[in-house]
């Protein structure tokens, strides 16, 4: 049985006091226990109001993160060799969202052979973008209306001018990478592992979670 709040307790108690000093006086006036009865009562409401909280206007107030409407999430995910590093966007009170990264085209053979030489890419969501258990890494920034028009632009742009992958020259690190360099962010050197990328690019920004564009 848990102890109830002091207030609720200070009440009950003040009230059981002065019901004891009522019953147990028979021979007092009215007017006495009465007056008893205002004192106890008097010291449970002294009680209370010390165990109050200070007023709202005393506290010390709160620094809040300003959040935009739209986000861009660096994320990276386990795959049969290096990994995969992409990002999620969208809007933060839609459940759909936007997935774009750079991945060879095909299957195994174009992965391979994408070490040694340019191979077509695919610019879209890519086998376990969308599933938290393959995740390894996130960094998710936000961005107000007017941003995310001009970075959501910017992806889309970058999806169509990248049509070959090369593991070594233009691979997935380096695709968001660029997207992190037109945000304004410091982008980590891009050649490694996607789940280091994304957290080094994380730990640069000191985890800044609004982004805004500078103006044009």
């Amino acid at each position: 049985m848990t102890k109830p709040d002091r207030p609720g307790y200070c009440l009950l108690a003040g009230f059981a006091l002065a019901t004891m000093i009522a019953c147990t006086t028979p021979s007092a006036s009215a007017h006495e226990a009465n007056k008893r009865i205002a004192e106890a009562n008097a010291l449970v409401s002294t009680d209370t109001a010390a165990s109050r909280p200070a007023p709202q206007s005393t506290r010390r107030p709160v620094a809040r993160v300003e959040k935009g409407p739209y986000y861009v999430d660096f994320r990276a995910r386990t795959a049969a060799s290096w990994g995969h590093a992409f990002v999620w966007y969208g809007k933060t009170s839609e459940r759909a969202v936007e997935v774009a990264g750079l991945t060879p085209a095909g299957d195994t053979w174009a992965y391979v052979l994408g070490h040694l030489t340019w191979v077509p890419s695919e610019t879209g969501a890519s086998y376990g973008d969308l599933d938290p258990d393959y995740l390894t890494a996130s960094y998710r920034v936000y961005l107000n209306e007017a941003d995310a028009k001009r970075v959501f632009a910017y992806i889309r742009k970058l999806q169509a001018s990248s049509p070959v992958w090369n593991a070594e020259t233009t691979n997935c690190t380096g695709f968001i990478g660029d997207i992190a360099e037109f945000m304004g962010l410091k982008v980590p050197y891009r050649w490694q592992r996607p789940e280091n990328f994304v957290n080094n690019l994380k730990e640069m920004n000191g985890g800044r979670q609004m982004v805004r564009l500078s103006a044009e």
